[in-house]
């Protein structure tokens, strides 16, 4: 049984530099990661945060910094959606430093890659901002917000991973910034409830530049300040990136995305993107390679862009009202609504449908459509056994969905 989805949509403060006097000790220093003993860019630990600057963290408890090592004793995966050791393998050194708040159960990690020169570092930034949108080095984490920030460095984002561990979600909350031949990333992880805004973060990273920058040149000029925006993804252009799907605790592979067939739908909604005339449509399905799951889990992502807003919405409109009416229409369909969407200029409206196929079995499928400017979104899911999600994961997968999908052209 395929699936298929249609996309659609469209979707602090200036802090003081703080100095260090409790932790040059703890550097292990490795002639491995000395790759050039003619510069001395960030050549010890005095230009890493200290405990004064990690309390920009969060005033509660007490912070300590747990770890200090240069590149010959930085690990594989020291921050969130990390791929490889090193983001420029090439670069003169690294410095890893992290931190511990024992009465919060807080900790943080901040991290510098200085490479040989600007281009090499923005090379490294990139490859970076790369790992956090496909974030294939994780088990169950979602990215839940993104932020483009200015006012620091030459540019950088923050982004806030979610990743289920009980009742509450462990946040993992990360900035990549570029700064002149180096690359910072600062990661604060927390527990709580529902994701945490970026203030925390942005405030440290502005505080960890003003201390390496000097060094490193690309200082940036003007407030420290972080904007909601979509973070780049290498997926094509008006779709979703992996890492912004939804957690399934039975999954424990990454999602990854391939071109899919346009057109896949139930018996409820009697039209797709061809019948309606759409400008320009097409599909990506996104799976989970080696999980232990059936062969039909998957999740279609279908972006269809139209010649107008009332096109687009028209579409939407027909849908809705054929899946609102499916169960007159269908004898053996059952649907109820999981929700509505009215924000950000996306609106639209997901489903839970069932239908008997027989010998007391049912297919379940979760169904959503929405419209965002000029686009329309239509999204379809499988309720397999252990394998489905909760209607306002769903749902807010469609607005994403939708957000995205502004940029199909």
């Amino acid at each position: 049984m395929a699936v298929v989805v249609l996309v659609g949509g469209g979707g602090i403060a200036a802090l003081n530099a703080f100095g260090g006097d409790d932790s040059s000790g703890d550097a292990k220093k490795g002639s491995g990661d000395d790759r050039s003993s003619d510069s001395k860019v960030l050549a010890d630990d005095t230009g890493l945060l200290d405990v004064a600057g990690a309390k920009t963290l969060g005033s509660t408890g007490t912070w300590t910094v747990s770890d200090t090592s240069d590149g010959s004793g930085a690990g594989d995966h020291d921050y969130v959606c990390q791929s490889q050791r090193f983001a420029d393998p090439s670069g003169l050194r690294t410095w890893v430093r992290k931190f511990a708040n024992a009465s919060t159960k807080d900790s943080a990690v901040q991290y510098v890659e200085v490479s040989n020169d600007a281009a090499a570092a923005e090379k490294a930034y990139g490859t970076i901002v790369g790992w956090f949108s496909q974030c294939a080095a994780e088990k169950r984490t979602r990215l839940n917000n993104s932020y483009l920030l200015s006012g620091m460095g030459e540019k950088g984002w923050i982004a806030v991973f979610g990743q289920a561990t009980g009742p509450k979600t462990r946040y993992r909350t990360v900035s990549v910034t570029l700064a002149g031949q180096a690359t910072l990333v600062v990661e604060h992880d927390t527990n709580g409830t529902s994701p945490p805004k970026p203030d925390a973060v942005l405030n440290a990273t502005a505080a960890a530049l003003q201390k390496i920058c000097p060094q490193t040149g690309g200082c940036g000029s003007g407030t420290p300040a972080a904007k909601a925006s979509l973070l780049p993804t290498s997926e094509p252009a008006g779709f979703m990136a992996p890492a912004e799907l939804p957690i399934i605790a039975a999954v424990d592979k990454p999602w990854v995305s391939t071109p899919g067939k346009v057109g896949n739908t139930t018996q409820c909604e009697r039209t797709d993107p061809k019948k309606a005339k759409a400008a320009k449509y097409a599909t990506q399905t996104y799976l989970a390679p080696g999980a232990k799951v059936p062969t039909e889990f998957g999740l279609d992502d279908t972006v269809a862009r139209f010649a107008s807003p009332n096109a687009a919405a028209a579409y939407v409109n027909l849908v809705r009202k054929n899946v609102d009416g499916c169960q007159k229409a269908v004898s053996t369909a059952k649907v109820h609504s999981a929700g509505n969407l009215s924000t950000g200029g996306v609106k639209g409206e997901a489903w839970e449908a069932s239908f008997d196929t027989g010998n007391g079995k049912k297919a379940k499928f979760r169904i959503g459509v929405a419209a965002a400017g000029n686009h329309a979104v239509y999204l379809l899911f499988p309720v397999l056994t252990d394998l489905d999600i909760t209607d306002s994961a769903f749902l807010d997968t469609l607005r994403r969905a939708a957000e995205r999908s502004v940029s199909y052209k």
